[in-house]
């Protein structure tokens, strides 16, 4: 089933209840703002392919993730500041921008990935450390692989191309190549550690 949703295209990838503050001040995007508070809808984020922020609309990935806003206020510096977490995964199937060149786009939702009951354990003490908590006794969503693997993707200095090929895996075994061949890379682990 699809549905038309606004899209914030930005450079950033946002993931599943992941979240993202955003300082918005182009017409556009207030006006966006307040239709999502006014209907409770939530803006696809979506990275993007070619193009800037501001200004004409931007080219973005396919695939995106939903913005639902939990948040906002007035920044020291006058602009509105919204919080927002992230939903769900979607693909968009057509774009059209408005006159106030807004992009309303066509998107098909996307299934969650099929998880695991546990993530590797190495990730997870990763995660553990990098959010600074304890990891002895797993609990909650530390034992949810998928959760633990959008987390790290937020955590770990990633390309932003590391991070959309993240999101967009079609499985959680090449969600979790991403991030495993980017803590090689980064030196965070071993072979030992795997």
């Amino acid at each position: 089933m699809s549905e038309t949703l606004p899209l914030f295209p930005l450079h950033a990838v946002l993931f599943p209840e992941g979240d993202l503050a955003l300082r918005v001040f182009e017409t556009r995007y207030i006006d966006m703002v307040r239709a999502c508070l006014r209907e409770g809808g939530g803006f696809g984020v979506c990275l993007i392919r070619e193009g800037s922020e501001v200004g004409a609309p931007a080219m973005p990935h396919d695939i995106g993730t939903c913005a639902r806003i939990i948040d906002t206020g007035m920044r020291a510096e006058g602009l509105l500041g919204i919080y927002t977490r992230g939903h769900r995964r979607f693909r968009i199937h057509a774009m059209e921008a408005r006159p106030d060149q807004l992009v309303m786009a066509e998107v098909e939702w996307l299934e969650d990935l099929a998880c695991v009951a546990q993530p590797p354990e190495p990730l997870r003490r990763l995660l553990a450390g990098l959010m600074g908590v304890e990891q002895a006794a797993p609990a909650g969503p530390m034992n949810d692989a998928l959760w633990v693997t959008y987390r790290l993707a937020e955590r770990l200095p990633l390309k932003l191309c590391e991070r959309q090929t993240v999101l967009q895996a079609d499985t959680l075994a090449e969600a979790q190549a991403v991030i495993e061949a980017a803590v090689r890379r980064l030196g965070l682990w071993t072979e030992a550690d795997a």
